[in-house]
């Protein structure tokens, strides 16, 4: 199963996680893990879904979270596993 793994950066406002997770939903996207955590008003999150069932592509995914990101002044990125696992690897 390849994973999608999703960061969602940002002052803290009311619905983010709502929206991130209506657009994932919509699409068949599930999640597996998530983590957040909101420090001094900044929110901060993480999760790890499984796209294997999802009726859209991920650069498709990918534009409609980053549209919600820019309505709601997130940074919302979107990436495969592999990719984010090489760029922490020390």
């Amino acid at each position: 199963m390849k994973k999608i793994i999703i960061t969602v950066v940002g002052m803290d406002t009311v619905g983010i996680i709502a929206r991130v997770c209506s657009c994932l939903a919509s699409h068949q996207v599930n999640i597996l893990d998530i983590s957040q955590t909101i420090v001094a008003g900044y929110f901060n999150m993480m999760m790890v879904t499984d796209p294997s069932a999802s009726d859209v592509p991920t650069g498709q995914l990918q534009a409609e979270l980053g549209a919600i990101g820019e309505d709601m002044g997130l940074s919302i990125r979107v990436m495969n596993e592999d990719i984010f696992n090489a760029m922490h690897r020390i």
